[in-house]
């Protein structure tokens, strides 16, 4: 396992992750390219499907999950962020860092803004 530490500087660069999720421990994990955002000490992910997302819907429904990064596999625990004003920062952080890519605009809709996790040490 490793620590989240070390990975933080590399998440606020990286483009796109992996993250693998399970509805539950005895069900299949899957795996699902996404957007990752990190705001200070914080790591951030949002669905762009809302609460469609399968990842989305596994990681509620069992908040531990695993992110790929650069051959790493880091268990992490996910958590709902609901502060208003955290959710605008994230929203503000996608549009800056995924400025000129055309999906963009996508992460900060009204529909998935309640799909706003941080991805806390497992």
């Amino acid at each position: 396992m490793q620590s989240m530490a070390n990975p933080r500087h590399r998440l606020a660069e990286t483009e796109e992750i992996q993250i693998e999720t399970q509805r539950s421990a005895a069900s299949p994990t899957h795996r699902t390219t996404i957007w990752v955002v990190v705001l200070g000490d914080d790591i951030y992910v949002r669905s762009v499907r809302g609460k469609a997302g399968r990842w989305y819907k596994e990681i509620t429904a069992n908040p531990s999950g695993v992110i790929h990064l650069e051959g790493q596999r880091i268990p992490v625990h996910a958590a709902p962020v609901a502060e208003s004003k955290l959710i605008e920062q994230v929203s503000k952080e996608y549009l800056r860092k995924y400025q000129g890519w055309e999906y963009a605009p996508s992460m900060t809709r009204a529909e998935v803004l309640d799909t706003t996790l941080r991805l806390d040490p497992a």
